[in-house]
């Protein structure tokens, strides 16, 4: 029986060794013997020249296979590791950018916190330039006041000269020419 006949036609290499297998398998044992005869010898040569010769473009498009399998498996290495990075790096990024963000909130708090130290300073400040000035303006005043009192005394205690007949200013009882007497009498206002 040849490889082309019947209905168990061996396709790849493993199946022409599978059919040699059972044809040895199926052979029979010499009576008084160990040996076996093989009627078949022409078949199981026939078989295994066949095998032999496949198996050359078998093994060779297997490597062929496991090379592509190998060639794929370092692509998707490659890129899993490309995704691994690019996710590492936005990581980085969203954890400068916090980094960042919590940066920017403390600066802005000490910004503000040190904006009311100096508003709350130059307020002090202003109030006691403005304590200092308004005492020394109290204490002008009070000088101008004692110095208008005495003066007033001063006044009501001196008496006025008689006017000059004709003169200008004064009138008989020495009222300037509204015929009041005393030229510096506030008090009867």
């Amino acid at each position: 029986m040849s490889i082309d006949e019947g209905p168990l036609l061996p396709v790849d290499t493993e199946g022409l060794i599978r059919r040699v297998i059972e044809i040895i398998d199926g052979t029979r044992a010499l009576p008084l013997s160990s040996s076996v005869k093989l009627d078949n010898k022409d078949e199981v040569l026939e078989l295994l020249e066949d095998a032999c010769q496949r198996l050359p473009d078998e093994t060779r498009q297997a490597r062929w296979m496991l090379k592509e399998r190998d060639e794929y498996l370092a692509k998707m290495q490659r890129e899993g590791d490309d995704i691994v990075q690019a996710a590492r790096l936005q990581a980085e990024r969203m954890v400068q950018r916090t980094e960042i963000v919590r940066e920017a909130q403390s600066t802005a708090r000490r910004v503000v916190d040190d904006a009311r130290d100096e508003a709350r300073r130059l307020r002090l400040e202003a109030e006691d330039y403005c304590d200092q000035k308004l005492a020394a303006f109290e204490i002008v005043l009070d000088r101008t006041m004692k110095t208008a009192q005495a003066g007033r005394q001063k006044l009501q205690v001196t008496p006025l000269p008689p006017a000059e007949p004709g003169g200008i200013g004064f009138d008989d009882d020495g009222a300037a020419g509204s015929g009041e007497p005393g030229f510096f009498d506030q008090d009867r206002f």
